[in-house]
């Protein structure tokens, strides 16, 4: 089964997948929106899965701390119901999708997946079963991947617009991330946070240079390249693990896990989500970002300025780490 609440997604890769062999005569396509309880209800109760894998999210940071309402409606609450229809329909294995920006967020769309990796430990114990997460970073020429609007910058002529010069993302490939994702999915047991390795972080810069001259272009004479400055919520580095976190291979080369990447729930954690979902039904951005906080002690959005701000009573500077190679 295939599910999403976008028809044209939805409908491009039922058409690519019915090319495969055995596939086509098994496959569902099913227009749902996780963020409708009753409605995954009704779809659990129609397929029965076995696996779900969770990769229905809002992930561009700039439109989410425009728009804090949609980031938690269906990054976090959205999770819970899919979890909880899950948990009642005894689904075996589920594997949520997260990113590296839920490490030390300071962005909604980072601190929402950061409380989706919460929510996906929750019920992990509650099912004694492999529900685990899967952390990593960008992925070439995925929707919305930088890739795709330089590609679009340098076919109009430029210029090719960057935020800041230092600024650093890590990628992979599609192929790569799908199968590294699927090995984490068989090599879960319990509420392990799976981390992929994701190699050296690369400059966007650099890429936007690659690029162009990859096009067979000089950079300055025939592309230029505009600095535009930092946006809402946005890191000049990604992290893939907190300095508090202990991490270890897997059996698979490529694959990290976190071991203490969530030592437990902060307390009232059912208290914060459900006054969470009363903020957004009232779209009060403030109160939503106070919250998220609360749920998510680690995330510290930037003022304008690019000081730290605390909505909560949480103190304590963001902790700087990387990936370390072993």
């Amino acid at each position: 089964m295939i599910l999403g609440h976008g028809e044209n997604s939805i409908f491009d890769i039922y058409h690519e997948l019915k090319q495969v062999p055995d596939v086509a005569t098994v496959l569902n396509p099913v227009i749902a929106d996780i963020r409708f309880p009753e409605r995954l209800q009704a779809v659990f109760e129609e397929y029965q899965p076995e696996i779900v894998f969770h990769a229905a999210a809002h992930k561009h940071v700039p439109l989410m701390e425009l728009n804090p309402a949609e980031a938690i409606t269906n990054n976090v609450l959205g999770t819970h119901h899919l979890l909880n229809v899950a948990l009642a329909h005894d689904v075996q294995r589920f594997v949520l999708i997260s990113t590296d920006k839920a490490v030390n967020p300071t962005s909604v769309m980072g601190a929402s997946k950061r409380a989706a990796e919460l929510l996906v430990y929750k019920a992990a114990h509650k099912s004694k079963r492999p529900y685990v997460t899967v952390r990593f970073g960008n992925v070439l020429g995925s929707r919305g991947s930088v890739v795709l609007t330089f590609e679009k910058q340098i076919a109009d002529g430029g210029p090719i617009t960057v935020t800041h010069p230092e600024m650093c993302r890590f990628f992979m490939t599609i192929p790569e991330a799908v199968q590294l994702v699927l090995q984490a999915a068989v090599l879960g047991s319990g509420n392990e946070v799976f981390v992929l390795d994701m190699g050296d972080p690369v400059r966007i810069y650099d890429l936007a240079k690659d690029m162009i001259i990859l096009s067979g272009l000089q950079v300055g004479r025939d592309i230029d390249i505009t600095f535009t400055g930092k946006r809402p919520g946005e890191k000049l580095f990604e992290e893939l693990f907190t300095q508090s976190e202990t991490y270890v291979r897997s059996p698979h080369e490529k694959i990290f896990i976190a071991a203490d990447a969530i030592p437990g729930l902060p307390p009232s954690f059912e208290e914060g989500l459900r006054a969470l979902e009363e903020a957004t039904e009232r779209n009060d951005k403030h109160t939503i970002k106070a919250l998220l906080q609360r749920l998510v002690p680690e995330y510290q959005p930037p003022d304008v300025d690019g000081s730290i701000h605390r909505y909560g009573e949480v103190e304590g500077p963001p902790r700087e780490s990387s990936l370390a190679a072993s």
